[in-house]
Parts: structure tokens; sequence; C-alpha cells
């Protein structure tokens, strides 16, 4: 089957960075779906392996985790799906990855694509809706108010992928008001466009943005990127005992500006619950199957901004830099091989 991998982590200026590979098709067992890969689109992740983690031994390391594809093969053990399925999931990051035809996923965190969308469509979802899912329902808990807070949520880093969906979700499934940060004209009409309520500069001071909207301090704020740059704003316009979640890995990470209002902070990486096959493991197939029927009912879009061609070296490759570029707007898939 063909794939693409690389051999050599680093840097992306090497004509070695991600080559095309021919590996033997797997075969399914236990509870993994062996699934034809369709579609598949590229999130900063990617590129942070790419860059940092080395092959194992002498095989090639295969990058990728969104994916929507055919079941063509079950596992003795699968109850969830058969072949002929139609499937989307973000895989499992100690495995290897969906750059590749045919790719082995446990079904338990594998959900039914959604019907209305194209594969190019949905491929651009599942790793950025189970963040952002996760991050507002199970971390952030915004269905449990904070006490005296304004209902509403500051999301930093609005027009990226995982905000672009955050936005969406807030919208479909909260009465909560969204306040997305973006700073180019392209970017902040994208946020309003998916639904946010206003729409601030991240590149100027943002509590005296927020504190201008005359809605009082928000109970919430989800930082997707750049954390070590608002740590200080962003204890300052959250409410006191609000809950503050982050997904990147800022470095240093100084939480004490949090302290004197009793800010709880909160961390969210989608592949925890497949890294440590935790009890609720399942969640991610059952978050999956809720995203498809709001995308399927019109409640959200597809954050696809662009299909960049087929899966092969020289496209993922370009992928790769777009996003290491840090101007990406919403996010980019490919499609067949």
């Amino acid at each position: 089957m063909k794939a693409v991998g690389y051999m050599t982590a680093g840097a992306l200026d090497r004509d070695d960075a991600l080559i095309d590979i021919t590996l033997e098709k797997p075969k399914a067992s236990g509870r993994d779906l062996l699934v034809r890969v369709h579609a598949v689109s590229v999130n900063p992740v990617d590129t942070k392996i790419r860059r940092n983690r080395p092959p194992e031994g002498d095989a090639p390391a295969i990058l990728g985790w969104d994916a929507v594809g055919e079941v063509v093969e079950v596992g003795e053990n699968v109850s969830m799906f058969k072949t002929g399925d139609i499937v989307w999931y973000a895989g499992a990051i100690d495995r290897s990855g969906t750059n590749a035809e045919y790719h082995l996923v446990d079904e338990r965190i594998v959900g039914h694509a959604p019907k209305s969308a194209t594969y190019a469509e949905a491929a651009s979802l599942p790793l950025t809706a189970l963040t952002a899912y996760e991050m507002l329902f199970d971390r952030l808990r915004i269905a449990d108010p904070v006490p005296g807070a304004a209902p509403a949520v500051v999301i930093i880093g609005g027009s990226g992928g995982v905000g672009s969906i955050a936005i969406q979700l807030l919208r479909a499934k909260t009465d909560l008001t969204v306040i997305a940060t973006a700073s180019r004209p392209e970017t902040q009409e994208w946020a309003q466009h998916l639904g946010a309520h206003h729409v601030i500069d991240h590149t100027k001071p943002l509590p005296q943005q927020v504190e201008a909207l005359g809605l009082g301090q928000p109970g919430y704020v989800f930082s997707t990127t750049h954390t070590h740059q608002y740590i200080e704003q962003a204890a300052e316009l959250i409410s006191p005992q609000g809950r503050f979640g982050l997904i990147d890995e800022p470095d240093p990470l100084n939480v004490m500006p949090f302290k004197p209002k009793a800010v709880s902070i909160h961390w969210e990486l989608m592949f925890t619950r497949s890294l440590f096959q935790t009890a609720d493991i399942s969640r991610q197939h059952d978050i999956l199957n809720e995203i498809a029927d709001l995308l399927d009912a019109g409640k959200i879009r597809s954050t696809a901004t662009e299909t960049l061609g087929k899966i092969d070296a020289a496209t993922v490759k370009r992928a790769h830099a777009i996003i290491e570029s840090n101007k990406a707007k919403g996010k980019l898939v490919l499609e067949g091989f």
C-alpha cells in the first residue's frame, strides 16, 4: 500500500523530510478496524512529531490522525461496525498514522461519518472537534455556571482548526456568549462567519477589549495557541473562580497570576483516552457520532478551507509548510491516493 512518512525527524527544508513509501497492507484483529482511507487533514501535531520524534527502529514513521474512510475488515472482537461502513476518527498518537491507503484503528475511538458531507469536508473535523468538545464539556464543564461570572467564553485563537469548531459547538449546544480572538481581517471575518458574537484582536490588550463589550468578566477562557503570551491578560479578564483551558505546550507556563482569583487550569489532550486506554475511551465514539448528527442537521459546518490535492509526500509537505507559517485558517485537507 502507498503511504507518506519519514525516516529521520527534523526540519521541513530537506528532500527527505517526507517521502512516499510502499508498505504491506495491515490486517485487523481484536477491536481494530481496517479502514481504506479516502481523505485526511493535517494538524499542528503532525508537524511537531515530524520535527521531534524519530521513527522506532528501521521502520518509517507514518504521520496523520484525522481520517475518513471505508471499513474493509474488522477484528474478531469488533461489535460497533461492519465492513462497508463509512467512518471518521482522529486515531491514536502511539500508533501508525492515517497518511496511508489502509489504516488500523480501535473501534472505540471511531464514529459513523456524517452523511451530508464529502470525504474532504468530513476529514477536517475529527481531531479538532474532539479536542474542542472534550475541553468545553469535559474539562471546563461549561454546562456548570461559574457563580457571578458573565455567561461567556473567550477563545484565544478563534480562527484556527480547534477555535473554528469550538465556536460552532458553543453556538449549537449552549447559550453562552462567544468572544473569539483573531488579528487579520480575513480571520476575523472567518470567526464571525462561524458564529462568534464578538471578535477581538489578540495583538492588542485583551482585558480592555473584553471590558468594552459590557458583559462583565467571562467565566471561561479557552487558549488554543501561544498561551504563554496571554496568561497575565487571561488572569485579568477572567472571573474569580473561572476556568481556564489550554491545549498547546507553552514554555514556560507561569500559572501564578491565576492564584488570587482561584482560577482552575485544565489541559486537554485529545489522545489521552486512547493513549491510556481509559475506562471511558468509548466516549470518543459517542462524541464523534454526536458531531456527525450536528453536521447532518446543519447546526455546524465543516472547517475545511482548502483541499490541497492527493495524499502524497509533496502535498503533505506543502500542508506542513502552511501550518508552520502560523497563517493557516480553518483546516487543510487531502483526498485520495
